[in-house]
């Protein structure tokens, strides 16, 4: 049986996009420390790809790990967080969960480059909310809360633990929210 948190292939197609949306919103964090790495970018092309039907997930599924790597041996937080949100975008071919990640590491992403500004987290969540199209809130809606459903991504790995877990959690309860108000 499939893990809930895989979706169906029409479903990950919906939410690839806006996850790339939400990865490309923080890129600039890591190509101002890392110009010449453009494996973060190519995944985020790839995550539209994919949601246009132009990849098949058999194909992405074997590239989701190239922009994590991407990451390794950069110092810069930010940047780093920044690469991870375009990792996890490509991720979205594999498992929809993915989408709630890459939206984490790009919340991630803007905090770290602003420290100093309490807003920067709400600004952020507010956007990717708004962001988010009718088919993309039905989608998400189809997965499992944060830590109910061991089998993936929104299990009880990195993605539950610190500010991830809390930007998850804010996403999916003003999924809800809205759900309840429709």
């Amino acid at each position: 049986m499939a893990s809930p948190q895989a979706l169906s292939e029409a479903d990950r197609r919906i939410v690839a996009a806006w996850a790339a949306d939400c990865a490309e919103r923080v890129l600039a964090l890591f190509e101002a420390v890392v110009p010449d790495d453009d494996r973060p970018r190519d995944a985020i092309a790839r995550s539209r790809a994919f949601a246009r039907g132009e990849l098949s997930a058999a194909g992405e599924i074997r590239r989701r790990f190239v922009a994590g790597r991407a990451a390794q041996g950069v110092t810069d937080a930010a940047a780093v967080a920044a690469a991870r949100a375009a990792a996890q975008a490509s991720g979205v071919a594999h498992m929809g969960a993915h989408a709630l990640g890459a939206a984490a590491y790009a919340v991630k992403a803007a905090a770290l480059a602003h420290p100093d500004d309490p807003g920067a987290v709400d600004r952020e969540l507010a956007w990717q909310l708004d962001r988010m199209t009718a088919e993309v809130r039905d989608a998400l809606r189809r997965l499992p809360n944060l830590g109910t459903d061991s089998a993936g991504p929104l299990g009880a790995g990195l993605l539950m633990r610190g500010a991830l877990g809390s930007s998850i959690r804010a996403l999916q309860a003003a999924l809800n929210a809205r759900f309840d108000q429709v």
